[in-house]
């Protein structure tokens, strides 16, 4: 049998009182837990990067890439059983009980995972109180300063079959409000409190999703999504990212609290439901400085009409705030020939699988954008987004031959800004795919005609500032990186990588391992990562600790090759790289093969 060891976040959960339960009526509470499952608990699970290891009856088993991961995940499912219970008798409710630990463990051949990490989260889950969530001290010092949780320290607690005493954090749901993830300062570079923009600042958040199925989920959240890239397009609004604001979905928050927390005066919130070929969105705007309501409005249409319902609802958003918009951004507004509705849902699908950057998402996205520009050939987002599919798998080695993937990627993204050169996405892709193509100028030029179309575009901010360290600008990409963080407090942890790039270009080495730290605690997986802490350690001479660093990198990729990254990255100076490659050799690191040198 095959066993590897690693650290993991692991998750434990049972249902209370179970024998109870099911002793009372055992077909209709199995027929609770699997709609549960189906509805809630595993698609929350997906969402979070989680793994379901097995299921024991009423417990189920998960791994996480991280325990902020892992608590995410978990304050979303209790908080939303505090709903699903809300009227239902105490005899009659279900509740679950919460263990997380981040520990060593054991992967056999099969998936099953062993060994203490699971006994000691297993043991915490069971002396949760029900609805509550229990830490272990490991896992509590990874999310302290990433979440902002009201927690009750339980003091050293000793938990059955485990040697010695452990410090246990307990969070409970539903008696205290939960505020969703907290921005955190990277290094000195963030200011710690949230500054409201000169001009006027929205945040959109998610869509719920009233149409009774939960398969429904893509068409409310790409509703949101198409709104805040519409309001994106001016520049006399500051708009918080969507990365950002969706982190509030299905968190329960007081609309003053997620203001404050996104820096931001007004947000919008509204609802979806769509039933056949009919839509009706929901919508009203916020101030958050007195919680009062400044429009709101309700718009039932044929489906076909969702694109008209959009544009409508954005102009009346520009009303309400009383927008003096320029001739430019009033042009911006409404742009775009009609879209077949069947390829727009497509679209959005293929986004979705998009966003978890996965090889198996990868491919599903590019299928459903295959068959968006079946529906509709000149459907230039769709086109945008294979590009993105195809470029990805140049990037990570995904596919059989990567630079054919890479040809593909330019030409598609090229048809697609010449299709609809007004469209940002079409830059964003162009973009991209010169930069890996070794064209930066060139890529420089598209992200910057990407943000005269859309300047509140916080990916579009990343990918210049990833331009920048590759044309040997890392100063200036920290000033980029500084304003995408602006419109994404929550940023994706990928722009830590991004950071640490650039404070390595600098020779800043402590201040990138900051940096890397940081991303390890919310992606442990990443060996990009562990190989640039590697070599951050061999320049300062501490050789230890990037011999261990190097270890992990090549026991996440055994394939993790020096010389394709040399090929692959497009450094406009190569001593940049070879910067890289010479904290390696300071801390006498051998590489086993000539890839490795």
């Amino acid at each position: 049998m095959s066993l590897a060891r690693k650290l993991a976040a692991i998750l434990v959960a049972d249902v209370v009182g179970y024998s109870r339960l099911a002793g009372a009526d055992e077909d209709r509470i199995l027929a609770r837990l699997r709609t549960l499952r189906s509805d809630l608990i595993d698609p929350t699970i997906a969402v979070h990067n989680g793994r379901v290891v097995k299921r024991t009856g009423d417990g189920s088993l998960i791994e996480f890439r991280s325990v902020v991961d892992a608590v995410r995940c978990a304050i979303e499912v209790q908080t939303a059983m505090v709903e699903r219970n809300a009227g239902v008798q105490p005899e009659h409710r279900i509740e679950f009980r919460v263990g997380i630990h981040l520990g060593d463990v054991v992967e056999e051949s099969d998936g099953d995972l062993m060994g203490d990490g699971v006994n000691i989260a297993a043991r915490l889950e069971g002396v949760a109180k029900p609805g509550a969530i229990c830490l272990s001290e490991d896992a509590y010092r990874q999310v302290k300063a990433r979440l902002d949780l009201a927690v009750t320290d339980l003091g050293p607690i000793r938990l059955k079959n485990i040697a010695e005493p452990m410090r246990v954090y307990s969070l409970r749901i539903g008696s205290t409000l939960v505020p969703p993830v907290k921005a955190q300062p990277v290094a000195t570079e963030m200011p710690s409190v949230r500054v409201v923009p000169d001009k006027p600042s929205i945040a959109v958040l998610a869509f719920n999703n009233m149409s009774g199925d939960a398969e429904q989920e893509y068409f409310s959240d790409g509703i949101s999504e198409d709104i805040i890239t519409d309001l994106s397009k001016l520049s006399e609004l500051h708009v918080i990212a969507r990365n950002s604001s969706f982190v509030y979905k299905n968190v329960t928050a007081s609309v003053p609290d997620m203001a404050k927390a996104l820096g931001v005066r007004y947000v919008l919130e509204g609802s979806v439901r769509k039933a056949g070929n009919r839509v009706r969105v929901t919508a009203q705007l916020i101030d958050a400085n007195n919680g009062g309501h400044i429009w709101a409005s309700r718009f039932d249409r044929d489906l076909t009409d969702i694109f008209a319902v959009q544009d409508e609802l954005t102009q009346e958003i520009v009303a309400a705030l009383r927008l003096n918009l320029t001739h430019r951004d009033q042009g911006r507004l409404g742009q775009g020939r009609p879209v077949d509705v069947g390829a727009y849902e497509f679209l959005l699908r293929g986004r979705e699988q998009a966003s978890a950057h996965t090889r198996t998402g990868n491919m599903a996205a590019r299928s459903l954008a295959a068959d968006a520009i079946a529906i509709d050939p000149e459907y230039a987002a769709a086109l945008a987004l294979m590009s993105f599919t195809h470029v990805l798998d140049y990037v990570n080695a995904w596919s059989s031959d990567p630079e054919a993937s890479l040809r593909m990627g330019m030409d598609l993204a090229q048809q697609a800004v010449e299709m609809a050169e007004e469209q940002p996405t079409g830059h964003f892709a162009l973009g991209m795919a010169c930069m890996w193509n070794r064209e930066l100028d060139r890529a420089r030029a598209e992200v910057l005609r990407g943000l005269e179309l859309s300047p509140n575009s916080a990916e579009l901010l990343i990918l210049m500032a990833h331009i920048q360290i590759f044309s040997g600008d890392p100063a200036d990409a920290l000033e980029t990186l500084d304003a995408s963080m602006r419109l994404d407090p929550h940023y994706p942890e990928i722009l830590l990588q991004f950071l640490a790039d650039a404070r390595f270009s600098l020779g800043e080495y402590e201040q990138a391992i900051v940096a890397i730290q940081r991303r390890l605690q919310q992606n442990p997986q990443s060996e990009t990562a562990y190989a640039l802490l590697a070599s951050c350690y061999g320049h300062l001479g501490r050789m230890e600790e990037s011999r261990q660093a190097w270890e992990k990198a090549l026991q996440i990729n055994p394939d993790f090759s020096i010389e394709r990254r040399r090929r692959v990255l497009p450094f406009q100076n190569p001593e940049d790289f070879n910067r890289r490659v010479d904290g390696l050799r300071k801390a006498g690191l051998m590489f086993p093969d000539p890839d490795r040198c």
